[in-house]
């Protein structure tokens, strides 16, 4: 009876919405996720700079600030939300452009984060990017060849309605399962095994691209009219990537905020 069931509304809307990352749904799981795998002291120190936000809030403040006109955010940013991978090939820090990628910037707000002399504020905004990024270097597309800006140029139809195949790894194959950000983290934290946690907790993000575009080569569809069965076929790999960014988000912070770490760095 699939036929009857019908998509939701927010899906529609995505095909006018330009492709930024995980769409809105996707980094507010892997931020609720993260909250739920803090240690005391990055939970401490989250607290200190976000207040009553958590992480599920302040994983889409990077996507949500493109709208800004300052030139910070339409063009210094802007870079900051993907790196371009070669077919066949490891991303290495040389092959950043001038203007940085999400790797680079990664290594920027880490340092800020862990300067002594940094500004509450600029560490807040370290903090917003830093939980963003791990997200966005989660879905593969965002660790792009090169040839087709990421998917964006890769036209599919989906459930009927044109858009690319990007947009459909940032928010319709999430969208499709009809559930809230909290509902969808609640359901994909309780199927996280201990085992998965200890495995994922790596906070090297060369690990995270590399996975990345090992899965970019395998979603690329031979016929470019896509549906229920695309949905099905992928929905394993979607929930994988949600599921450890959310846990690599909180193993980064764990280790930035390890007090033996910072205080190490202080001396």
């Amino acid at each position: 009876m699939r036929h009857l069931l019908l998509l939701p509304l927010s899906l529609s809307l995505l095909f006018t919405a330009p492709a930024y990352a995980w769409g809105p749904i996707g980094h507010r799981i892997t931020g609720a996720i993260a909250d739920q795998n803090l240690s005391g002291a990055a939970r401490a120190h989250v607290r200190i700079l976000l207040g009553a936000e958590d992480l599920a809030q302040d994983a889409t403040w990077p996507d949500d600030m493109r709208s800004d006109p300052a030139e910070f955010w339409q063009k210094t940013a802007s870079p900051w939300h993907y790196v371009t991978v070669r077919e066949g090939a490891d991303y290495k820090a040389s092959d950043a452009p001038p203007e940085g990628d999400a790797m680079t910037a990664l290594t920027k707000f880490t340092t800020t984060l862990r300067d002594p002399e940094a500004s509450v504020d600029d560490k807040r905004l370290a903090l917003r990017f830093i939980v963003h990024i791990i997200g966005d270097l989660h879905q593969p597309l965002h660790a792009g060849g090169g040839d087709d800006r990421g998917g964006n140029d890769f036209k599919v139809t989906w459930f009927g309605k044109s858009t690319n195949l990007h947009s459909v790894w940032d928010s319709g194959l999430i969208e499709q399962r009809s559930l809230s950000y909290s509902e969808y983290a609640d359901w994909l934290s309780r199927s996280i095994e201990p085992g998965q946690v200890i495995a994922w907790s790596d906070p090297n993000p060369a690990v995270w691209v590399r996975e990345s575009t090992a899965l970019r080569k395998t979603i690329y569809p031979a016929d470019p009219v896509l549906s229920w069965d695309y949905a099905y076929k992928h929905r394993v790999a979607v929930d994988d990537r949600l599921k450890r960014a959310g846990i690599r988000i909180a193993a980064y912070l764990n280790w930035l905020f390890d007090p033996h770490i910072t205080q190490a760095g202080r001396k």
